[in-house]
């Protein structure tokens, strides 16, 4: 076999960086909806409750406003009696999430934009919003969506 040969079979066996990026859970840094913030640069708390109350679950609150540029720390409460999660993304993404957790409920999260907490647990977020529009926070453990918990962040 010549060098070049396996050379070539070498090159087409390396994926490209941006590649893995997209592939899955996306680790990339600007995305539709933002990039990972800075948590050493000053951020605007918003604090986000994640409940059952009435038989439905819930995010208090459920609409955000942002502006385009800021950056903001989710001061994250789950005050609710079973594991609750939020994700922040496009709605789209989130829904086609939504399919991939149906097919695997224990997939786990280390994604900047994603956290999920125990019951009577504490977390954080930082995410800086970059650019105008409406976006999505829902909860994609199966069946949490559609009991009621998502929520919508408008980007002026």
């Amino acid at each position: 076999m010549k060098i070049q040969t396996i050379l070539a079979a070498l090159a087409a066996l390396c994926i490209p960086a941006a590649a893995l990026a997209d592939a899955g859970h996306s680790h990339g840094d600007e995305r539709a909806y933002g990039q990972p913030g800075d948590p050493k640069k000053p951020a605007r708390i918003v604090q986000v409750t994640m409940r059952e109350a009435d038989g439905r679950m819930e995010f208090v609150p459920r609409t955000i406003e942002v502006r385009k540029g800021e950056q903001v720390k989710f001061v994250l409460r789950n005050n609710g009696a079973i594991d609750h999660e939020i994700v922040v993304a496009t709605l789209a993404e989130n829904l086609k999430h939504a399919e991939e957790m149906r097919k695997n409920p224990d997939m786990e999260h280390e994604d900047p934009n994603a956290r999920r907490l125990a019951p009577r647990k504490t977390g954080e977020m930082v995410w800086k919003f970059t650019k105008a529009g409406e976006f999505d926070f829902s909860c994609l453990i199966p069946g949490h969506r559609e009991a009621g918990m998502t929520g919508k962040i408008i980007v002026k």
